[in-house]
């Protein structure tokens, strides 16, 4: 295996110019830079000087032990689990829960906060901890319960996914799963992975998985706890019970300075939107940013509703809930666990937990991450140090052969193989077909037309006929045309289904691969030998993509 760096545009303007230190105006929304080193020390020495700000680090680390130690402890995440008690910093980093582990994406982002975590650990002289925040908050179960692998001739991708067990739209780590409808997406997955040496191990650690986890949040854990826990990637869940019970302090400052808090995500806004970006979240007038768990007393299913504030009132848009400040009040002091965060404040919520030093953060996260720093301001806090997170593509075997035969460049097959066929068609036996059928119609236009003349000047009306019987001769020899195509297609078809296959395996439905392709679709193949390659890979705060050759 081999890595090449390339450098591709990230697809979200502000994050393109943010990495790029592009814009100078842009950086004070952000406040530092990853790319500065000076911007890591200084960031070491204002969170000693803001412990006070934070939960207690020994409970936290209680928390986080108990949360993970179903999963196993290596000695690895016992050492980090003891220097978050002391208050160490962390790198952290998360994403919502996805049926085994989802898109690539989600193992590049555990691998980028290992590598900064290791990477400012020998910048600063002192252990950083790599913590992955799990969003099992969310409940979003379309998004969390599908993933996507290859279909069975590898030009197309085939969706897998589990339905939502019973009514209601409480967190996926709220959310029991059915074993029998798990068992069968497991059943549809092995049937969906091609024969390799690692498919039987593989399948029977899913199978264990699914038999001995009540949530698609465990699952996805456990899943993480095996493939980096050796390396002391620590884990949490949002809506982990044990966690929920120490943020009732910052809730209560959600509660008490939630209209504060509003202009401050508003004036972020503004100053994104001033410098000529969209904004990426968007902001609804009067909402408090905050859900509530609610019990629906007519359909017996607990809902995660999104709250708004109306004067001294709190109350979601399906008049379910309307409670006073008081009363939210009281509920994030004594009852936290019915309280969750939204985008624009799960980043406070983690500054009030962890002493982060910087935070792991796709393109689109770095978007909505510039509309919170007023806020951040508000309470006290700043803004961590953005690490983008890091980019790859794996290209299999099969693929880099299809490139090199067909001339396809990486950048051309993530421009859509499309335009390559129609090009390499064209050129196919240098048949010109379009151009020959062309030349014939123009010929036959030119000998028609003085048949055509004549015959108007015999009778005014046949002008007309005569057009339309042109319209029928053209249309027949397009028909013709479209017809040698086709069959030129046909007999080139396996050279066709190569490129077809090259586009799925690099940029599926159009999309990057990192975003749409399962992890779980190359440990079958490729074991876990990629990830070590991941991992080894040299690192730079702000690297361009990476091509993996596998």
């Amino acid at each position: 295996m081999n890595m090449e760096t390339i450098c591709l545009p990230f697809g979200q303007p502000l994050a393109d110019d943010y990495i790029g230190r592009k814009r100078e105006a842009l950086e004070p929304l952000l406040g530092y830079h990853a790319a500065d080193e000076e911007h890591w020390k200084t960031r070491l020495r204002r969170l000693r000087n803001h412990e006070g700000l934070r939960a207690d680090s020994r409970s936290v680390a209680a928390a986080v032990k108990k949360y993970q130690e179903p999963f196993g402890l290596s000695e690895q995440v016992r050492s980090n689990l003891e220097l978050l008690e002391q208050g160490s910093p962390v790198v952290v980093g998360g994403q919502q829960a996805v049926l085994w582990t989802g898109p690539l994406m989600i193992i590049h982002k555990a691998v980028t906060i290992l590598q900064t975590a290791e990477w400012a650990s020998r910048l600063l002289g002192e252990t950083v901890v790599p913590v992955f925040w799990i969003a099992g908050e969310d409940h979003d179960w379309d998004e969390a319960s599908q993933t996507f692998v290859p279909d069975a001739g590898g030009t197309g991708t085939r969706k897998l996914s589990t339905p939502r067990p019973g009514s209601g739209r409480s967190s996926v780590s709220r959310t029991q799963l059915d074993p029998g409808m798990l068992g069968e997406a497991l059943a549809q997955l092995e049937a969906a992975l091609p024969d390799s040496p690692h498919k039987l191990a593989l399948c029977a650690e899913l199978r264990h998985g699914s038999e001995s986890c009540r949530t698609l949040t465990e699952l996805f854990a456990l899943m993480l706890n095996a493939l980096f826990g050796e390396k002391g990637l620590l884990l949490v869940d949002a809506d982990d019970p044990g966690l929920r019970s120490l943020e009732g302090p910052m809730f209560s400052e959600l509660v008490s300075r939630n209209a504060q808090l509003e202009q401050a995500f508003l004036a972020g806004t503004a100053s994104v939107e001033e410098l000529g970006y969209k904004p990426q979240a968007d902001l609804a007038e009067g909402g408090a940013n905050l859900f509530l768990f609610h019990q629906d007393g007519e359909a017996g299913a607990e809902e995660r509703v999104l709250l708004h504030r109306r004067g001294d009132r709190f109350e979601d848009r399906k008049g379910l809930v309307s409670l006073s400040s008081r009363e939210l009040a009281s509920i994030a002091e004594r009852q936290p666990e019915r309280l969750s965060n939204n985008v624009f404040t799960r980043p406070l919520m983690q500054e009030f937990l962890f002493p982060v030093l910087s935070t792991v953060l796709g393109p689109g996260e770095i978007a909505y991450w510039a509309q919170t720093g007023a806020a951040f301001r508000e309470l006290g806090m700043e803004m961590p140090i953005l690490t983008p997170r890091l980019s790859f593509t794996l290209l299999e075997p099969a693929a880099a052969k299809t490139m090199e035969a067909y001339g396809i460049s990486f950048e051309d097959a993530l421009g859509g193989i499309e335009a390559k066929k129609k090009q390499w068609l064209a050129g196919s036996g240098h048949y010109g077909i379009s151009e020959r059928f062309q030349e014939a119609l123009l010929r036959m236009r030119d000998a028609y037309s003085p048949a055509l003349a004549m015959a108007a000047s015999v009778e005014k009306g046949l002008a007309d006929l005569g057009e339309n019987n042109w319209s029928r001769i053209a249309r027949e020899i397009q028909y013709m045309e479209d017809k040698t195509k086709k069959a030129l297609e046909s007999r080139e078809q396996t050279a066709l289904d190569r490129m077809d296959a090259l586009g799925t395996a690099v940029c599926p439905e159009g999309r990057p691969q990192e975003r749409v392709l399962a992890s779980v679709y190359y440990l079958n193949v490729y074991g876990r030998r990629w990830l070590d390659v991941l991992l080894a890979a040299p690192f730079e705060p702000c690297a361009g993509h990476r091509l993996v050759r596998l």
